[in-house]
């Protein structure tokens, strides 16, 4: 039992290289990049980045520029706080200890969460048209769309039968 020189209590270690530790090389760019690159700029992190200044390139008022998670910038509307259930999904914009905001996605805020609003949701430089907050609002719409001309269609099939019976 105690006559081995064995240490069972060390885990041995992966091997150098990319199969070793299962990451790919540093710079290598990940699947999800391209996505998150996408999602940041649909919510409006979109921002100047530094060293350019922190204004908003429709109005040219100064905003307050926090950096992302993913290394993108938005644009957050300066000394306002708001009630996180009064700001549309998709625009509600959170920050960290260290300063890096992230968006609160569509998911329903926790009662009493506050929140952060970019910049171009307040911008007099672009139309609501422009910004589209409630892009979850015309997806139900689109969908709802389809549902009613289905409605409209099975209806319509149904009166064309002659009645056989």
């Amino acid at each position: 039992m105690g006559d081995t020189d064995r240490d069972d209590s060390v885990i041995p270690l992966p091997g150098p290289g990319p199969d070793g530790s299962r990451q790919p090389p540093v710079g290598t760019t990940q699947p999800w990049e391209a996505a998150d690159r996408a999602q940041a700029a649909n919510d409006g992190a979109a921002g100047p980045e530094p060293p350019n200044p922190p204004i908003c390139p429709q109005c040219g008022l100064t905003c307050d520029r926090r950096a992302t998670y993913t290394g993108q910038h938005v644009l957050l509307e300066p000394r306002l706080t708001l009630p996180a259930h009064l700001v549309p999904g998709g625009h509600r914009w959170h920050t960290d200890g260290n300063g890096a905001a992230w968006n609160g996605g569509l998911d329903e805020p926790p009662p009493g969460a506050t929140c952060r609003i970019p910049h171009q949701l307040a911008c007099p430089g672009l139309t609501l048209d422009e910004i589209r907050p409630w892009r979850w609002l015309t997806a139900v719409r689109e969908y709802n769309t389809v549902l009613a001309q289905q409605k409209a269609d099975a209806e319509a099939f149904h009166e064309t039968l002659p009645d056989v019976g």
